[in-house]
């Protein structure tokens, strides 16, 4: 049986993505900074039937990226997919960008990846078969948006980032690629479309209105959505990719 770690995997769409590759047959470990969320998720997919295993760490401490890399090893004997979901946002105006909000978010949004990468590439570069890590980035990784200038210049470096461990790791049988979601009915969203109803004077609701009048595909983003590019991103299918950022977002960024 194949072995899947997600981060940020006790909720939001890094639950979608785990559920998905439960189904899909993966053993997957899920990590999380809340313990209620991971008992939740964990007590969840076991009743479904799923191979599931939870640990709680902090994805932008790089000795809790090698912890959760042990505990796979150790619980399930190696590992085939290592996603590096958990994200955080940050919505202000420039001008009132601290450095705080820089530390925070760099730290979660893109520590975490460099981390995760290199825990799960020591491991993966050990094995036989092709290692497959996927990295959480987003349209804010190809297109940069007013109050999200923090968010979108960590996720662009995350997309720099996939494409330098690409290279370097290729040589190993390992792939690196991202997924980039658009606009998904998220508590980050909700946190996006209140502090944009606070900026401009909008009505709740308003913000995400805006950002989703155009997506071609004609509604808001759901987990299963990113689930399913994950799938194909860890799947034997995706073997001859790897470097890439792929957009999944209804049709709002084009690239």
């Amino acid at each position: 049986m194949k072995v899947a770690v997600v981060t940020g995997g006790a909720s939001g769409l890094g639950k979608g993505i785990a559920e998905r590759l439960a189904k899909d047959g993966f053993s997957v470990l899920i990590s999380d900074l809340n313990q209620n969320l991971l008992d939740q998720t964990e007590q969840e997919f076991l009743d479904k039937g799923y191979a599931i295993k939870q640990f709680q760490g902090n994805v932008s401490i790089q000795k809790d990226q090698k912890a959760l890399a042990q505990v796979a090893l150790d619980d399930f004997g190696r590992i085939d997919v290592w996603v590096n979901n958990a994200g955080v946002e940050s919505v202000v105006p420039f001008s009132d960008i601290t450095q705080e909000q820089l530390e925070k978010v760099f730290a979660i949004d893109v520590f975490s990846v460099v981390y995760g990468t290199q825990a799960a590439a020591e491991i993966m570069k050990k094995q036989d078969g092709i290692g497959k890590i996927i990295n959480a980035c987003s349209i804010a990784g190809h297109e940069s948006y007013e109050m999200l200038a923090t968010y979108c210049a960590a996720k662009h470096a995350v997309r720099s980032l996939t494409v330098a461990a690409a290279k370097e790791y290729a040589k190993y049988n390992i792939r690196v690629n991202s997924y980039c979601p658009g606009v998904a009915a998220t508590s980050m969203w909700e946190r996006v479309d209140a502090a944009m109803a606070k900026e401009y004077g909008w009505e709740s609701g308003e913000a995400m209105q805006k950002f989703s009048a155009g997506i071609l595909c004609g509604r808001t983003q759901e987990p299963a959505d990113v689930g399913n590019i994950v799938s194909f991103l860890a799947s034997s299918d995706s073997d001859y990719i790897t470097g890439q950022s792929l957009i999944i977002d209804g049709g709002m960024v084009f690239r």
